[in-house]
């Protein structure tokens, strides 16, 4: 991976991780950092099941990679919180 592409998924994990932060009903527990890295490694991994079910290339925007790549946010914040308020 080059230089560009670790920045453009770091740029798109803090939107994924942003967004799947607004899907979770409720205040969450955690810092914008991790909310970040949440984000990075649900963008990472919606990348590659979007590759893996031939949906991550279309034409125009690829709205069923995003949308797992939010689920996968959405799940990785709401984790995160429970993990955070049994502490």
């Amino acid at each position: 991976m080059e230089i560009s592409g670790i920045i453009s998924a770091i740029v798109i994990g803090i939107v994924i991780g942003v967004l799947g932060r607004l899907v979770v009903p409720g205040r969450q527990h955690i810092g914008l950092l991790l909310t970040i890295v949440v984000g990075i490694v649900a963008a990472l991994l919606g990348s590659a099941i979007a590759a893996g079910l031939d949906v991550a290339d279309t034409k125009g925007v690829d709205w069923v990679e995003w949308l797992i790549q939010i689920g996968l946010a959405a799940v990785g914040v709401a984790a995160l919180d429970r993990s955070r308020v049994r502490r």
